[in-house]
């Protein structure tokens, strides 16, 4: 399967109709909500439901059948989703209401749609002009429209495609990455990569539009205004986090076969007030999304002793976060912290003496690429 994600430019008029189209299955949505309260209910008693419902409120055969199907997929999803996180010990209530500008998408399934010329077309929508700047591979399966808060229209295309080969996997192509605050990824070839910090850069412009907001009347269209510019400055923040990441794990899954990152707990890491904020910005783990599903073999080893142990001698070296430097009293190693992690996380899955290089070497080249780049 594979994602398409391409802008649409929706008219007034099919604006209209599709925001009316998401506030149908809004009010299904919380129609469900509240069929649901007593306990679980399985999907197909919602459909069930949903029939009596059409039955009882006639305007919902004006809607295309399938999107009004999805919503009890998505129904179902969120109580699985639910149950899951109550089983993992975690404290949840029940579902909740979905309230206006909450919930921005419904989803074409199997039928009701057709892409070609340039054009989307809907059932019961028209055409939509889209900005098809790739060429779509496979049978599209699904159609999923989006509304941002700020206002825009995407949609993402699900396709299946035919019979695939399983890459060839060149187990010499193989790297350990690192993943911090202060360099965002340090591999055990010696690449350093800075942290961007988007949202960092962006706190004074937020604070100032959030003191705006303040002032302004709840309820006016001056205030309405202000919310939709830092809804702005917020997807801008979020626009470039994806660049970031995109790139480089692009970078990564052209350039190694292999990539072996940690196994990182960022549920228990985000506890620390001092440094959550600064996780969060990094967002690691939509990072180790992409580089999964990018890279042809993704290996995750255990965390512990990375940081600590030696990757020359293995002779374990505690020191705090302040300390980036690692000093090995045993050997006379002196690298980056970040990068004798690197190594040593590369070494979980093949061993040190199985490598070609030793930390020196790899410092030599690493400042060859720093200096072509």
């Amino acid at each position: 399967m594979r994602n398409y994600k391409f802008r649409l430019y929706p008219t007034v008029s099919q604006e209209d109709v599709l925001v009316n189209n998401i506030n149908v299955c809004r009010w299904v949505y919380n129609k469900f909500i509240d069929y649901t309260k007593k306990g679980t209910v399985s999907q197909y008693d919602l459909q069930d439901y949903l029939i009596e419902l059409k039955q009882q409120e006639s305007w919902l055969y004006n809607y295309h059948s399938k999107m009004l199907q999805m919503v009890c997929v998505q129904m179902s999803g969120s109580q699985k989703a639910l149950k899951s996180l109550k089983e993992n010990g975690r404290k949840t209530g029940s579902l909740r209401f979905t309230r206006y500008g909450e919930y921005r998408t419904f989803i074409y399934n199997q039928s009701g749609y057709k892409l070609e010329n340039g054009k989307l077309t809907l059932s019961k929508i028209g055409d939509i002009k889209i900005k098809q700047h790739r060429t779509i591979q496979g049978k599209i399966k699904q159609v999923i429209i989006t509304k941002t808060k700020s206002g825009k229209w995407y949609c993402s295309v699900t396709c299946e495609l035919d019979k695939t080969q399983p890459p060839i996997i060149n187990f010499k192509k193989v790297v350990g990455i690192d993943v911090g605050i202060k360099n965002f990824a340090y591999d055990s070839d010696g690449f350093v990569t800075p942290n961007p910090l988007n949202l960092k850069k962006m706190l004074k412009p937020l604070a100032r539009i959030q003191r705006k907001i303040s002032r302004r009347q709840i309820g006016s269209n001056n205030r309405k205004k202000a919310i939709k510019f830092y809804q702005i400055i917020h997807e801008r923040i979020t626009n470039k986090r994806k660049d970031f990441h995109h790139k480089l794990s692009t970078t990564y899954a052209r350039k190694y076969d292999v990539a072996v990152v940690e196994k990182l707990q960022l549920t228990n890491m985000v506890k620390n007030p001092k440094l959550s904020r600064s996780i969060m910005d990094s967002s690691w783990g939509t990072f180790l999304q992409k580089l999964e599903y990018k890279c042809k073999l993704y290996v995750e080893v255990e965390p512990r002793g990375t940081t600590i142990d030696c990757s020359r001698c293995g002779n374990k070296v505690p020191k705090s976060l302040a300390v980036r430097i690692h000093r090995c009293d045993k050997c006379n190693l002196v690298i980056d912290r970040d990068y004798n992690a690197s190594i040593n996380i590369l070494h979980k899955v093949i061993p040190s003496e199985r490598r070609e290089s030793t930390p020196v070497e790899i410092s030599k080249r690493s400042m060859t690429q720093e200096a072509h780049v």
